[in-house]
């Protein structure tokens, strides 16, 4: 074989069902590609299934543990020798074996209680909460014990009987002819379906699932700095299992919404700020509302900034408040809120408004100013433009 499941799991050859079980469930959150940063994630999360999907199995660790490979099909049973007949029927390796060596009826009952599934819900946040945190009440949707039988399947009072077709076996055999002898075959029960019980009165409310479906009401930490695409990983507050097994993992994916003032870059907030072509010419001081006013936990004084305007300023001209954005998620500090001046220039004027930037402009021989082409490289002023604008 080319693959070792053991050690895909990390587990001895000895393991038990539950060690198996625990095993996998340790790994899954470990290589999931949903948490894990490693390229090969996926490759790694479908080879553990594998693994998992053949120890698991009584039956496929069988095959395994004698070195045939439990995943082929062909390999578990014969269609004939050489093209002309033998078995017409085809039957399971694993049961001509167990039937020559004596170990057929090893694999016993199987049981009613099974892990349950991980779930997924997809929460939107504003933005001042993904910037800095906030503890939220997400509602959630999944199988939960059930409430009246406990995960037990039966009427309060009755507990399953033995099942008659299979004496508790969990499986019924068969024998077939074949030029070698009789070989005995199994097949999970058809009574009760491979479980060795039966539930005479099943539960009225989850008909003797065992489980039921709920919606209900978990706080989520959410911690600073989140971004579009996070997941919050919930140990055991997935799908509950069939007859009230160990529940899965729930995963809360983030979904930042889009802010009408505020744009984030990374750990960067960016801004643009309109400000009169008076005001940008000699210079002036505006008070800013920062993203710190729509957080209910921020101090008063952290609400507003006020920002100098250098007399002169151009459009486009950027200024950096360091600390003033997005916490780190993964370490301290935060960025700088980045604030762009857009100048606007006046389009109502008065008569004496009118005669007065005449004379500013006759005094700064502006009055049939040549075009002053711009030449810049990089990205240019459209470049600019675009970036400014479509933020």
């Amino acid at each position: 074989m080319s693959k070792d499941y053991y050690d895909i799991l990390g587990v001895d050859r000895e393991a038990t069902a539950e060690q198996i079980k625990k095993a996998y469930r340790r790994r899954a959150m470990k290589v999931h590609p949903d948490v894990a940063p490693d390229e090969d994630a996926a490759d790694q999360f479908k080879e553990l299934n594998e693994a998992y999907e053949v120890l698991s199995d009584p039956n496929k660790r069988a095959i395994f543990d004698r070195g045939g490979d439990p995943m082929n099909q062909s390999a578990a049973g014969f269609s004939g020798f050489g093209g002309g007949g033998g078995f017409s029927g085809g039957f399971d390796f694993s049961n001509l074996v167990d039937a020559m060596f004596g170990a057929q009826g090893a694999r016993g009952p199987r049981s009613r209680v099974r892990q349950g599934q991980d779930a997924l819900v997809r929460v939107q946040l504003p933005l001042h909460e993904a910037v800095f945190g906030t503890t939220k009440p997400i509602k959630v949707d999944t199988a939960v014990v059930c409430p009246k039988c406990q995960g037990r399947g039966g009427e309060p009072g009755s507990e399953p009987v033995t099942c008659a077709t299979c004496n508790g076996n969990g499986e019924v055999s068969q024998i077939q002819r074949s030029f070698i002898g009789d070989i005995r075959t199994s097949q999970p029960c058809p009574n009760c379906r491979g479980y060795g019980t039966t539930i005479p009165r099943p539960c009225g409310e989850c008909s003797g699932e065992g489980r039921v479906r709920s919606a209900r009401t978990i706080s989520v930490r959410i911690p600073a700095g989140v971004s579009t695409g996070i997941r919050i990983h919930l140990e055991g507050q997935g799908e509950v299992g069939p007859g009230g097994g160990p529940a899965g993992d729930l995963y809360v994916e983030l979904h930042v919404a889009e802010h009408g003032t505020f744009r984030r870059d990374g750990d960067n907030l960016e801004m643009v700020v309109k400000v009169p072509m008076t005001a940008a010419a000699l210079g002036t001081t505006v008070n800013i509302s920062t993203l710190e006013a729509e957080w209910d936990g921020s101090d008063e004084a952290d609400r507003s900034v006020a920002v100098e305007v250098p007399a002169g300023t151009q459009s486009g001209t950027r200024i950096a408040l360091r600390g003033r954005g997005v916490p780190k998620l993964r370490g301290g500090g935060r960025g700088e809120l980045g604030i762009t001046f857009l100048v606007q220039t006046p389009t109502r004027l008065d008569d004496r408004q009118r005669e007065l930037l005449r004379e500013l402009a006759g005094e700064r021989d502006e009055m049939h100013p040549e075009a002053d082409v711009h030449r810049g490289g990089g990205k240019g002023v459209f470049g600019w433009l675009k970036e400014t604008f479509s933020g």
